[in-house]
C-alpha cells in the first residue's frame, strides 16, 4: 500500500523511525518533502521566516498534497506538542482534509485530544480517522 506520513515536523526523526517499519512491512511511503532540511536543523521548525521561504521557494505544501493524493492511506504522527495529547497542526490538518476528500484512508497513531480541550478535534471527529493506538500493524490494505 502507497502510504504518506504526515504530522508535526518537530517529529521528523520519528517519521522516518515509522517510515522505515512500514517499508520493513512491504509498504511504499513518502514523507514530507522537505523532511531532510529538518533532520538536518531541528529548530528549522522554530524559524518561521525561514521556512516560510524555505516551503514558498520549493512548493512543499503542493508536493506533499501531490503525496497524499497519489497515496492510499494517510498516516498521521500526533505525538503530544505543546502539552496537547494528540496534537495535530493546521498543515496535517490540512492534509487530512484533503485526504478525506479524496477518501483515503487515514490513520492517527495515537487517540486526539477531546473537543472540549482542542477545538480542532471536532473536525477530526467528523472525519473519523482510525486511531492505531502506536501498532503500525494495524494499517492494512
Amino acid at each position: 500500500m502507497k502510504i504518506m506520513i504526515c504530522g508535526s515536523m518537530t517529529f521528523a526523526k520519528e517519521m522516518m523511525e515509522a517510515k522505515a517499519k512500514l517499508e520493513e512491512m512491504g509498504h511504499e511511503v513518502k514523507v514530507p518533502c522537505d523532511i531532510d532540511e529538518h533532520l538536518k536543523d531541528t529548530s528549522f521548525i522554530d524559524n518561521l521566516e525561514a521556512d516560510i521561504e524555505h516551503a514558498v521557494a520549493n512548493n512543499v505544501l503542493k508536493t506533499c498534497f501531490g503525496y497524499v493524493e497519489n497515496s492510499d492511506a494517510v498516516l498521521f504522527l500526533n505525538y503530544p506538542k505543546n502539552d496537547i495529547p494528540g496534537y495535530i497542526g493546521t498543515s496535517s490538518m490540512m492534509e487530512m482534509g484533503l485526504a478525506f476528500h479524496f477518501g483515503k484512508k487515514i490513520y492517527l497513531l495515537q487517540e486526539p485530544p477531546h473537543f472540549n480541550d482542542a477545538r480542532w478535534a471536532v473536525e477530526v471527529n467528523l472525519i473519523q480517522p482510525m486511531v492505531i493506538d502506536g501498532d503500525l500493524t494495524k494499517i492494512v490494505s
